[in-house]
Order: structure tokens, then C-alpha cells, then sequence
């Protein structure tokens, strides 16, 4: 029986998966060419690391070895992403191509003497080139190979008139597998190819996910609950390494969780999963995109993205926002009026991050509340006061206030960054309910940097939503969002919780009042909390 696989490139003989026969017929097309006796296009495959690219090439590439009129080669170049001369990064990649078609190249170390190898007189037919991983190169290897690729194309080009086996260069297509802000953004003289060739690989689509897991029902008779794969796409949008992660550990279990066959899984089952997967079990997609965020060139910019009051436009030409595109943390979002902005990859993906950062900057929360004070107005046997919590919480942070945020990560106006304000509170009600076995799960409902706290405690559900006090307009707008957002979880109230750095006195009171939605039929309990200059 196959299996799920998030690691490297699946095996479809023994993985589940999805064929994507559409996207790649079309990639096909492109390296062929409309007209293959024309001559094929030059193209680049680029996507967020772990959305399938190598994977996709290799279908191609099976396809493309069927047609004898053509030679093909498909060369990984991961090995040379520590080699920093680029003469030897060329003279490596001519010597595998000699390697591949059975001819010795030697002496190929700049950009004309690796031009040269794909002259007429010394390729015995067209050639298709596929070249993976090929932003593991240096910028300058890079150049000097598409520019020796650009000038080639252009004198095809210039002998349209001719059929690609009589061309004076063979090189029939090539496909440049890689991060595309390394083809193109960042490459100062410009990327060689006609941006319209070039091929994104998406996501799954929500049938494709929901296609796999009915493969797996009928191959092993184990039903899934719907709701199992929805919240399953939800949580990854769809991402292939995190969707197969998933559908691994769901139908072979890890090391607290066996998957019972002779019953159905279920959400009890995904939750148990999920939770594995959030705080104890690594993954190296995920290990990756952590250490992408905490780079310190992009740190600042990550912990920008979860500001709550203020939308950050996506513009590929923002190296920042670039670079944490193509490594899997963030993507474009489609608002009305055609404008993108910023948004986490997935909610998973954030929820990590959030856990991540949360744990960085406040390992060591202290003493949360004095040790003569019982609690009794906070916590029973039975149920919580959250609103008598957050006064606790208030007075932890007038209390500790001077080293609490000593090392925390400032803005350039030196102000600490607000998402850091949720980190703490998110600590705080972790560390203060976790001795009476109540749990508190970070939420993010748009991907945005909205956040909301939902807090399990014996067999009740309350929630809290977080966010940042802009001004008295989007505080009233926000309270029936919050009573929408607590008829979702079918709760009677839920708590809105606003951090600002100052506020008057008598306006902070009269704002705090309860606001009852009649046709959500929730009420919203508004707390502000004053963090000072810090």
C-alpha cells in the first residue's frame, strides 16, 4: 500500500500524490515550444521552497526522454552551492553535462567557452537542459550562465527561419529550477529570459489535498472525517511538504499517537496530531522557515507582519518581502481593488512562528502574581474570570515593567514592536493557567497578524482577541467583528483586549464598557491595557 512522503521528491510508485497533469503538460509546452521545430523556450521554475518544483521537472523530464529527436538532461547543482569561483562553478557544470550526453568537455571555465559547448559541431542533437537547485550557485556563477543562455537564445532567435536541429547553437530549451528572486529581482543585469515563460508551481488546490486522502480511504478501507481534511487544508493552504507531513503522521502515527485502522480518523485524532506537531515533533520545512524568519536582516520585518492595525503591501521588488516569499513565510493576499498584501504562508506556519518568538523573548516569565494572593475571584474548580486575570496581568506589567522588555526588539523609532506585547500576554495566560491544567491556543483567523487567544479550561472554551488600539473609529469597529468572531466559536462573550502605549483616564473607562451585539447575540468585553513608553 502506498504511503504519504514529505521528504524530497515523491516516488510515484509507492507515495501518494496528485498528478497536476494541467501544469504539467503546460511546462512541457513551454520547453518544447507551440512549435517544437521552432525551437522551445528558455524558463524558469520558481516557487516557495517545498511547493513540489523538483518533483514536477521530473514528470517532465520522464515525458521529454520519450521523444528520441532530442537529448535531455536534468542536473542538481546543490553540490556547488559552496564553490565561490565561478570558473569552477561553470567548468562543473559543463563537465556533467559532457557526462550526461558521453562526451569529455574540458577547459570550459567563462561564459564564451561554455557557450561554446552547445555549438552544432559538437552536440549530436537538440538539446533540453534542466538545471535544479540553481540558486544554490553564487550571483556571479549565476551571471555568467544566463548570460551565456541569453546570447544563445537570441541567436536562435535570429535564425527563426531555421529548424532547431539546424540552428547554430542546439540548446532546444532549458529550465532554471530555483528561487526566482535569484533569476531575476536580484540580478543586477537582468534576468535572460521573457518573464512570461516563466512557471510558478502553486499550492495544492483544496480537491487535489481532498483526492490523496480518498486514495488512502479506499486503498486501506480507513474512512477520514471531512472535516479532517478541511481543517488539514486550512491549516497548510494546501502547502505539499506540510500537506503529506500531515497525511504521514495522521495515517502512520508517531511516537505518542498510533493510528487505530479498524476506526475512522477523526478531528479527536487530528487535534492530537496537530498538537504534536506544533510543540514537540521537527520538521524540516518548518525548522527552515524559522530560521529564514529569525534571520536578523529579516527578524524585524517578520515581527512587522503581526501587527494587527496596519496591512503591509506585497511587492516582489522588496527584497525583505522577497526572500520571505520564496522561503515559505509569507504570501501575497488579493484584497478588493486589486491590491496584495502581506499575509503568513498558512496558519500553521504562523502559529509556529508565534510559539517560536513567544519562547524566545520571554523564556522566564517570573512571579506572575503575588504568593498571598488565592486567586478566588480568578479561577474556581469550575470556570475562569478573565477579566479579573487581565487585572492581574495589568499590575504584572506596571511590576516588571523595567527588565520585562529590556531585550526586547525595537522599531527605529525604538518603541518595542507591539507583536511583542502578544507574545507576552500569550506567555503570561500559558504560565498562569498551565498549574491548573488550562490551555491556551494562539489562532489567526485572516493570516494576517491578528491573533486570538483561545483558552481551554476544565470543559469551557473562552477567547480572547488581541489587537493593537489605533484610534476610537476601528476600536467601535472592531467590537461586533469580535461578537462575529465569538458566535463562530458559539460562545455567549468573549473578550477584546487592546494594548496602547497611553490613554486618558476617563476615556480609557467609558471605552471599557460591555458591548452586546443583538444579532450575533455575543457580548464583548473590552480591555485596554496601557503599556507605557518601553
Amino acid at each position: 500500500m502506498r504511503r504519504f512522503s514529505s521528504y524530497g521528491p515523491i516516488d510515484t510508485e509507492v507515495h501518494y500524490y496528485t498528478p497536476r497533469k494541467k501544469l504539467i503538460e503546460w511546462a512541457y509546452t513551454q520547453l518544447m515550444g507551440e512549435n517544437p521545430k521552432r525551437g522551445g523556450h528558455y524558463i524558469t521554475v520558481w516557487a516557495p521552497r517545498q511547493c513540489g518544483k523538483t518533483w514536477v521537472m521530473q514528470q517532465i523530464l520522464f515525458k521529454l526522454k520519450k521523444d528520441p529527436q532530442f537529448d535531455v538532461l536534468k542536473i542538481n547543482l546543490q553540490s556547488l552551492k559552496d564553490e565561490k569561483a565561478p570558473g569552477k562553478i561553470i567548468n562543473a557544470i559543463a563537465r556533467k553535462i559532457g557526462e550526461g550526453l558521453g562526451k569529455k568537455i574540458t577547459a570550459v571555465d567563462n561564459q564564451d567557452t561554455f557557450q561554446e559547448i552547445f555549438k552544432k559541431e559538437r552536440l549530436d542533437k537538440p538539446l533540453i537542459l534542466i538545471l535544479d537547485e540553481f540558486d544554490a550557485l553564487i550571483a556571479e556563477g549565476i551571471n555568467s550562465i544566463v548570460g551565456a543562455f541569453r546570447n544563445i537564445y537570441i541567436n536562435r532567435m535570429d535564425e527563426i527561419d531555421k529548424p532547431t536541429e539546424q540552428k547554430s547553437y542546439l540548446l532546444h530549451g532549458v529550465s532554471l529550477i530555483g528561487v526566482r528572486s535569484v533569476l531575476g529581482i536580484e540580478n543586477q543585469t537582468g534576468s535572460p529570459f521573457n518573464i512570461q515563460r516563466s512557471v510558478h508551481i502553486p499550492n495544492l488546490t483544496y480537491d487535489e489535498v481532498k483526492g490523496m486522502f480518498q486514495w488512502y480511504e479506499k486503498e486501506s478501507g480507513q474512512k477520514l472525517d471531512e472535516k479532517v481534511v478541511d481543517r488539514l487544508f486550512d491549516e497548510t493552504r494546501g502547502q505539499p511538504g506540510l500537506t503529506c507531513w500531515f497525511g504521514e503522521l495522521l495515517t502512520e502515527g508517531c511516537e505518542d499517537y498510533t493510528n487505530d485502522t479498524s476506526r475512522p480518523i477523526g478531528m479527536p485524532e487530528f487535534e492530537n496530531i496537530y498538537a504534536a506537531a506544533t510543540d514537540v515533533l521537527p520538521n524540516n520545512n518548518i525548522l527552515n522557515i524559522i530560521s529564514k524568519a529569525n534571520e536578523k536582516t529579516y527578524k524585524k520585518m517578520v515581527l512587522k507582519l503581526f501587527k494587527t492595525d496596519k496591512l503591509v503591501k506585497f511587492k516582489y521588488d522588496n527584497k525583505k518581502i522577497n526572500f520571505l516569499y520564496m522561503n515559505g513565510v509569507i504570501v501575497p493576499d488579493l484584497k478588493e481593488g486589486g491590491n496584495r498584501y502581506v499575509k503568513f504562508s498558512c496558519p500553521f506556519v504562523q502559529k509556529r512562528l508565534f510559539n517560536y518568538f513567544s519562547d524566545e523573548f520571554f523564556p522566564d516569565m517570573e512571579m506572575l502574581v503575588p504568593p498571598e494572593d488565592d486567586l478566588a475571584d480568578a479561577i474556581s474548580d469550575e470556570e475562569l474570570d478573565i477579566l479579573n486575570i487581565l487585572k492581574r496581568y495589568k499590575n504584572y506589567l506596571v511590576q516588571n515593567h523595567d527588565w520585562l522588555f529590556k531585550e526586547a526588539p525595537r522599531r527605529n523609532d525604538l518603541r518595542v514592536y507591539e507583536a511583542v506585547f502578544h507574545f507576552n500576554l500569550y506567555m503570561y495566560l500559558s504560565e498562569f493557567l498551565d498549574p491548573f491544567d488550562g490551555r491556551v491556543y494562539p489562532e489567526f483567523p485572516t493570516g494576517n497578524g491578528k491573533v486570538d487567544l483561545v483558552i481551554h479550561y476544565k470543559k469551557r472554551v473562552y477567547a480572547i482577541e488581541v489587537k493593537s488600539f489605533r484610534d476610537i473609529r476601528t476600536f467601535r469597529e472592531a467590537l461586533p467583528r469580535a461578537a462575529y468572531y465569538g458566535r463562530q466559536l458559539g460562545l455567549e462573550e468573549i473578550t477584546l483586549v487592546l494594548f496602547v502605549e497611553s490613554f486618558d483616564e476617563k476615556k480609557l473607562q467609558a471605552l471599557q464598557a460591555d458591548f452586546h451585539d443583538p444579532q450575533a447575540r455575543v457580548t464583548v468585553k473590552p480591555v485596554i491595557i496601557r503599556t507605557g513608553k518601553v
